[in-house]
């Protein structure tokens, strides 16, 4: 156990240099379809409407992907469904892409001890052969998904429902104090419960305080601009793929899809996360100073036509997006951990051999 666990960045890794691709091709065509109609919200006809669905088929698929890979990193290719499957319980279930993360891991140490089991069993060879296309991946999918529904479902709804009550009893607050636990929130998880709990809480707001829709928007896309703007700022502290994922990052922000900062959230989230939260206070904060509105349940740069203080908002996402590359740059230069090279390998057979 502690040999998989110290290896966690590995594994992470992995899952997200076979995510990048579903993140990207989906997340920009879905910012496409956006920007060409004008208006914050996914097309609802026509060509756009086609394009806007293959896009949110590719930023469903990505969290499943995700923990897939992280699992097979740890078991192999048994070790694929159990995780695919198991992520894509814990996203359905509202704990969106560190969910995921955690049911790739789950699935993958499942799926290990499962196989050393197995291998310590005098087994008859027709049984041998069957065990890693039938009947490990089987057993690893009904275990992880169990503990995914039992013990890391229930837990989520009861998160989201406490925050959305403390949320409601903090509408009072001040602004900067609102503006730390908005900001913080959305940019947490980037789809997971936290970060929908804010932007429903603002949402049931909007038609009586805008302020708050403004508020919640203006970081939705600070995660994946900040990425994207200290990928090109500070080369020298991402790797080659990273550097890659900033360009459409770039995109995905502009209109206020978040999922763009996941890749780099998932390579390496206890420095990127609080980057992001950071970066996500200080824009909340500024919009709710400069007394922006928002009548649109969306975010990013793509709402600027029904803002109201268009520039106050605009500096809001400037100052955050730039809050987050600085925090981000300083935590990976002065805060040091180990970094391993991850090299995919072109043998698609299964390396599972049951002696």
């Amino acid at each position: 156990m502690l040999s998989i666990l110290k290896d966690t960045r590995k594994h992470f890794m992995t899952g997200v240099s076979y995510m990048i691709p579903f993140v990207v091709a989906g997340g920009v065509l879905l910012a496409l379809a956006v920007m060409i109609s004008g208006k914050a919200a996914v097309p609802d006809a026509g060509i756009l409407k086609s394009m806007s669905t293959i896009g949110i088929a590719g930023l469903t698929l990505f969290i499943p992907i995700l923990g897939g890979f992280i699992a097979y990193s740890i078991s192999d290719k048994a070790g694929i469904a159990p995780g695919a499957i198991g992520a894509y319980l814990a996203n359905s279930m509202g704990a969106g892409f560190l969910g995921g993360m955690l049911s790739g891991l789950i699935a993958g140490i499942l799926v290990y001890y499962i196989i050393q089991i197995i291998k310590s069993l005098k087994l008859p060879d027709f049984l041998k052969s069957i065990m890693p296309i039938f009947i490990i991946p089987l057993l690893g999918t009904f275990l992880t998904g169990m503990i995914v529904i039992y013990i890391i479902g229930d837990p989520i709804a009861g998160i989201m429902k406490f925050l959305g009550d403390w949320l409601s009893g903090m509408q009072d607050s001040s602004k900067v104090v609102m503006g730390i636990i908005l900001g913080c929130m959305i940019t947490f998880d980037m789809g997971g419960p936290m970060n929908k709990t804010a932007f429903f809480f603002a949402v049931a707001l909007m038609g009586t305080t805008p302020e708050l829709m403004a508020a919640v928007a203006a970081p939705v896309c600070t995660p994946p601009l900040g990425m994207a703007l200290a990928t090109f700022l500070f080369k020298g502290v991402f790797t080659s793929e990273e550097r890659e994922a900033g360009k459409p990052a770039l995109i995905m922000g502009c209109i206020g899809i978040s999922e763009g900062a996941i890749p780099f959230a998932a390579s390496d989230p206890l420095r990127v996360i609080p980057a992001n939260m950071v970066g996500g206070a200080v824009a909340s904060i500024v919009s709710l100073i400069f007394g922006a509105t928002n009548h649109a349940p969306w975010g990013g740069l793509i709402v600027l036509p029904i803002v109201g203080n268009p520039v106050g908002y605009v500096i809001a996402v400037a100052l955050g997006a730039l809050t987050t590359a600085v925090v981000v740059m300083l935590l990976k230069k002065y805060w040091k951990s180990s970094k391993q090279e991850i090299t995919d390998s072109a043998d698609d057979d299964f390396n599972i051999t049951l002696n």
